[in-house]
């Protein structure tokens, strides 16, 4: 395989008042670099608006530009592992379709790269315009959270905005597991990686596609993903309530010996209440690892491709695209004729 110098790859959900300034940006970046030996993968991760459509239009216009519409909405993580999965570049630029990440920084996280000698530039956000105050605040408690229960240092205010070299992208794609947490699958990969600290803009257009709800489920995928200690947090709270109960047991018994009444129906219900708690969430956080264990078990392609518009070079290793595992065309039976008298 002759592979381009650069790949862009970029997942996109309800973006397409996004495409047309992206593409032109993108390309512009791309060229003033590598000139012409770069492909663009853009992946519609089932968007509701005119995304796919204007993905083909500018499939048709620029052959340099590859567009994947997956079957359905899979989620941005599994949609950026479509595209890296499908790319063919000796390098990747993986970037959001908000532009929020400048593309025009390729060039100096290209010079990083090569003055570094490393195998992945990530950015490190020094600002984050146009975001509220409430997710600022939560972002920056998530990270370092994840910082100190991970088993893997995973870097302090970044995103998926990075360069890779194609060793550190196919060591990537070498892990399999369904609930993806791809800045932390970098971090875990190793090779050497450097930080590109830069700016971040306000959304070109649209809104943000993580709302409350996905963040949570995001930090939950990142949490277990990277680490036990809530299984182990859930371990050390009943070693105390043991020993608690413990010291409840034998103040029980020293008043029954005595003689002297045990009262208080508020703090035994206090006492039961708590205790409940404390065992459903226990029961929480194994489930949430049981539940990862069920999934994986089930070993399910990772994305599903209905479409594709220009030239795909990679082949779909984690996930489907006809074509791609030896599918063959089966000719229609046809009834079988009478013989001639």
């Amino acid at each position: 395989m002759i592979r381009p110098a650069l790949s862009v790859v970029v997942p996109c959900y309800n973006e397409a008042a996004c495409l047309d300034v992206l593409h032109a940006r993108i390309s512009a970046a791309a060229r003033a670099v590598v000139g012409d030996d770069h492909e663009i993968v853009l992946v519609n991760d089932g968007s509701r608006d005119q995304s796919w459509a204007v993905m083909e239009r500018l499939a048709a216009s620029d052959p340099r530009l590859v567009a994947i519409n997956l079957s359905r909405n899979h989620g941005h993580q599994l949609a950026l592992t479509a595209g890296l999965d499908l790319c063919a570049g000796e390098r990747i630029l993986i970037i959001d379709a908000d532009l929020q990440d400048p593309p025009e920084l390729l060039s100096d996280m290209i010079a990083t790269m090569e003055s570094e000698s490393a195998d992945v530039v990530y950015a490190v956000r020094r600002k984050r315009e146009g975001e509220t105050f409430f997710k600022k605040l939560t972002a920056a408690a998530f990270y370092r959270v994840l910082d100190r229960v991970t088993d893997t240092p995973i870097p302090l205010d970044t995103g998926d905005f990075r360069l890779m070299s194609r060793r550190a992208l196919d060591a990537l794609l070498s892990l399999p597991e369904q609930a993806r947490f791809i800045r932390g699958m970098v971090a875990w990969v190793g090779f050497r990686q450097v930080p590109f600290p830069y700016d971040r803009d306000e959304r070109l257009a649209g809104e943000s596609k993580y709302p409350l709800g996905k963040m949570i489920r995001f930090a939950l995928d990142a949490v277990t993903g990277f680490s036990t200690a809530p299984l182990r947090l859930a371990s050390h709270m009943g070693l105390v309530l043991t020993g608690l109960s413990l010291l409840l047991f034998a103040y029980i018994a020293i008043g029954w010996i005595s003689g002297s009444a045990v009262q208080g129906w508020t703090s035994t219900m206090l006492v039961v209440v708590f205790l409940g708690a404390v065992q459903m969430f226990v029961l929480g956080m194994i489930g949430e690892y049981l539940g990862r264990l069920y999934v994986e078990s089930k070993r399910r392609p990772l994305y599903l491709v209905a479409d594709v518009a220009g030239p795909v070079k990679g082949r779909a290793s984690l996930g489907y695209r006809a074509g791609d595992r030896g599918d063959v065309t089966v000719s229609p039976i046809l009834p079988e004729l009478p013989e001639q008298q």
